[in-house]
């Protein structure tokens, strides 16, 4: 089964909680058993697996992420001036691949899919493929 669906970015850069909607992909699916990719097809976003439970981990992520790899910086060439979005983009990936048990996303007691958006705001799509 393969489908999307859009997410709506409020901020320049921010991490969406994406997991419901992923697994109503899987549960939808009629999967058992199998994989679920999770594909951004964006070159200044991203996709990324990380702790759901605590919101100061998404705020750690944003403000590590900017001290890694600043918005301004005038060593940039690119000209429409988003140099740092393409660059958070592929350091983080713009897909992820899941394990699919019993017909449940297989994720870790605390984990979560987020979407990134580093070149907000913005309205986005995401991919899933579940098989």
């Amino acid at each position: 089964m393969t489908g999307e669906f859009t997410v709506h970015s409020r901020n320049h850069a921010e991490l969406i909680d994406i997991t419901g909607e992923v697994r109503k992909f899987v549960s939808q699916s009629g999967v058992e058993e199998g994989t679920c990719v999770v594909y951004v097809p964006h070159t200044t976003a991203g996709v990324t697996v990380n702790e759901n439970a605590d919101p100061s981990v998404v705020a750690d992520l944003l403000h590590s992420l900017e001290r890694a790899v600043p918005w301004r910086d005038p060593a940039y060439r690119h000209g429409e001036g988003n140099s740092a979005a393409h660059v958070k983009s592929s350091l983080v990936g713009c897909s992820q691949t899941f394990i699919v048990r019993h017909g449940r996303l297989a994720l870790g007691t605390w984990q979560g899919i987020y979407f990134c958006e580093f070149d907000g705001p913005r309205v986005r799509q995401v991919m899933v493929r579940v098989g």
